[in-house]
C-alpha cells in the first residue's frame, strides 16, 4: 500500500496517486494561521518566534531540515529548510501538535 495520506474536511484518506489529482482553478491556497492573534505565518522566523513562546526548541542542526522538539513531549516537528517548500502536510503537523494555537485556512 503506497500513496499519500491526505487530511481534508476532518477526514484522513489515502490517495494512491497524488499526482493524478487535478488542481482546478477554484482551489485556494492554504496558509498557517497563529490563532490567538489571527496572524498568517509568512516566514520561518515568524513561525519560530511563536513555537519558542509555546515551549518548542530547536532540536538538531541539519542543512536540509528545521527540527523542533518540546521537552515535555515526544513530539518532533520537521520542516524543510526552505520556506517555499513548506507544504500542507507540514502545516497540519504543526496544527496537530499545537492544538488551539494554529490552524490552516484558505487564503
Amino acid at each position: 500500500m503506497s500513496g499519500v495520506w491526505v487530511f481534508k474536511n476532518g477526514v484522513v484518506r489515502l490517495v494512491e496517486n497524488p499526482g493524478a489529482e487535478t488542481n482546478n482553478e477554484n482551489t485556494k491556497r492554504k496558509v498557517l494561521v497563529y490563532t490567538p492573534s489571527n496572524e498568517v505565518i509568512t516566514s520561518y522566523s515568524h513561525l519560530q518566534q511563536h513555537l519558542y513562546a509555546l515551549g518548542w526548541e530547536r532540536y538538531y542542526e541539519e542543512p536540509h531540515l528545521l527540527q523542533f522538539h518540546k521537552a515535555s513531549t515526544v513530539h518532533l516537528i520537521s520542516l524543510p529548510s526552505d520556506f517555499s517548500r513548506f507544504k500542507l502536510m507540514h502545516m497540519y503537523d504543526i496544527v496537530v501538535k499545537n492544538r488551539n494555537m494554529f490552524q490552516v485556512k484558505d487564503m
